[in-house]
C-alpha cells in the first residue's frame, strides 16, 4: 500500500473513531450531569479499545458522559500545550514520562494522593509502578501499562531473505552493517531495511546511556556533549549513505505514530518503537512482526533501555469534576472488565489483578509483548533521572537537527554543536 493510501486510511479511521467517541453515554444530553473530555495519542487500534472502555464506563455511570479526542503523537503535545496555556485542558489526559514532570511542575496536573483508597484504587499496583507516576513525591499520573523501547521488525520478511533475527545483543556498529546488507538483499525500490532514528529521543537516550551518560542530568541539564551529538547525527547519516536507512524525505512521512511509521507504510523492515505498540503495528501490517531490543554499545554491556510506564493517565488541574474524573481514571487502570477491553495495547497492565484477569485471553501478539518484558528485565538499566521542563522542546529540536543533516543543510559536526547550544538555551529558560 502506498503512503498516500495509508495516510488516507489513517485519516478515515481516526475520523471514524472520533465520530464514535463524541459522547459515550446513551442519551447523554438527557442523563449526564457530568461531562468529561478524554484525550490520548495513538493509532486506530488504541482508539477502538479506548472508545469501548469509555462506553462501558458510561453504561454503568449514566450520570457521566465522556467525549473522546485523539490525535497522533506528532500533533499531540503542541495541541496540549496550547490547551494548557488557555486553561482548557481535557479532564483526563494520556501522559508520557517525558512530559509529566514538566506539566506537573507547571501546576497543570491534579495531584492524586488525596484520592487514594477512595475514588482511586491502586491496591493492585506495586510501589515501583506507582512511583513511576510521581513528581516531587506526589502522584500526578497512573500507569496504563508497563513497557520498554523496542525495535518492531518484519520477522517474516527477515526469514524470507535468510537474515538472522535481531536477537540480543546487536551492537550499533553491527546494526549498521546488518541493515545495509538487508537493504541489498531486499532489492525493492522505495523500501529500506530500517527507519532513520536520528530524530528519535528514546533511541538517542539509549545511545547516550551506552556511553555512560544520561540524556538529562539530575540537575536538569542535557547530558550529552557536542561530540556525542556529532557522532549520533553522523551515525544516521552514514546509514542513509549506505542505503541501510530511509532517506530524509521518506523519513519525514513518519509522524511518530503507528499508522505513519515507515514499517506500516511499507518503506522499512524495522521501526524504532515501544514494546506496547506491537499490537497496533501488527493490526496494520500483513507480515508477521516481532520485537527486539535497541542496539547496544557493546556485546557485554547492559542495555541503556529501561522499564517504564508506557503511558499514564493524568487529570487536568483545571477540571471542574475532580472526583468524577478520578473515578473514571481508576476504572481505566484497575477495573477487570476495562482491563480486558484495553488488553496490552498500551503495555502490560500495572495492576496484578488485571494482569491475571486478562492472561487467558491474550493472543499471540499480546503474549509476545508480555514475554518481551520478561526477557529484557535482567538486561536493562535503572529508570533514568526525570526529564526537566523543556524536554518536549528538546525532542522537537532533535527531529529538526537530524533533518538538517539528512537534507544536507548542515554537517553532523555542525548539527551536533548547534544542538547542544540550542538545548542548553531551552533548558536554561525552563
Amino acid at each position: 500500500m502506498n503512503a498516500h493510501a495509508m495516510s488516507r486510511r489513517s485519516l478515515l479511521a481516526t475520523a471514524a473513531a472520533l465520530a464514535a467517541s463524541q459522547a459515550f453515554a446513551p442519551d447523554a444530553g438527557a442523563q449526564a450531569a457530568t461531562r468529561l473530555r478524554l484525550y490520548w495519542w495513538g493509532g486506530t487500534e488504541r482508539a477502538e479499545r479506548t472508545n469501548k472502555t469509555a462506553a462501558l464506563y458510561t453504561q454503568t455511570h449514566p450520570q457521566v458522559a465522556i467525549a473522546g479526542e485523539t490525535v497522533g503523537w506528532g500533533d499531540y503535545w503542541t495541541r496540549l500545550a496550547t490547551q494548557a496555556a488557555g486553561r482548557n485542558m481535557p479532564d483526563l489526559v494520556q501522559m508520557d514520562y517525558g512530559y509529566i514532570f514538566e506539566y506537573a511542575r507547571r501546576g497543570a496536573l491534579l495531584p492524586l494522593d488525596a484520592y487514594l483508597g477512595k475514588e482511586l484504587d491502586l491496591s493492585g499496583f506495586d510501589a515501583a509502578s506507582i512511583d513511576g507516576g510521581k513528581v516531587d513525591g506526589k502522584i500526578y499520573g497512573v500507569s496504563l501499562g508497563l513497557n520498554s523501547t523496542s525495535l518492531v521488525y518484519d520477522k517474516q520478511e527477515f526469514d524470507r531473505l535468510g537474515l538472522p533475527a535481531l536477537d540480543w545483543p546487536v551492537t550499533w556498529e553491527d546494526f549498521a552493517k546488518r541493515m545495509a546488507e538487508a537493504t541489498k538483499a531486499l532489492k525493492r525500490d522505495g523500501t529500506w531495511a530500517t527507519a532513520n532514528a536520528g530524530g528519535s529521543g528514546p533511541a538517542l537516550e539509549v545511545w547516550l546511556r551506552g556511553r555512560g551518560r544520561e540524556m538529562y542530568t539530575p540537575d536538569g541539564k542535557f547530558g550529552g556533549t557536542a561530540s556525542d551529538m556529532a557522532d549520533w547525527f553522523g551515525y544516521w547519516q552514514d546509514l542513509r549513505a549506505s542505503g541501510a536507512s530511509a532517506p530524509a524525505e521518506v523519513q519525514a512521512l513518519d509522524k511518530s505514530d503507528v499508522d505513519t511509521a515507515l514499517i506500516s507504510l511499507g518503506k522499512a523492515l524495522v521501526s524504532f518503537a515501544n514494546s506496547n505498540q506491537l499490537v497496533g503495528y501488527q493490526a496494520v501490517n500483513k507480515s508477521k512482526l516481532d520485537l527486539a531490543m535497541y542496539p547496544a554499545a557493546s556485546a557485554t554491556a547492559k542495555s541503556g533501555q529501561y522499564l517504564k510506564p508506557s503511558q499514564m493517565l493524568s487529570i487536568a488541574a483545571t477540571t471542574k469534576s475532580k472526583e468524577e474524573a478520578v473515578k473514571a481514571l481508576s476504572f481505566f487502570v484497575a477495573d477487570l472488565e476495562a482491563g480486558k477491553l484495553l488488553g496490552v495495547e498500551r503495555g502490560i497492565p500495572a495492576s496484578a489483578p488485571v494482569r491475571k484477569a486478562i492472561a487467558p485471553s491474550l493472543d499471540a501478539m499480546a503474549a509476545r509483548m508480555s514475554g518481551y518484558i520478561a526477557e529484557i528485565a535482567d538486561k536493562v538499566s535503572p529508570l533514568p533521572p526525570p526529564p526537566p521542563r523543556g524536554a518536549g522542546e528538546i525532542l522537537a529540536l532533535l527531529v529538526r537537527s537530524n533533518e538538517t543533516v539528512g537534507f544536507k543543510r548542515a554537517t553532523a559536526t555542525a548539527a551536533g554543536a548547534s544542538f547542544i547550544k540550542e538545548a542548553t538555551d531551552i533548558l536554561s529558560r525552563g
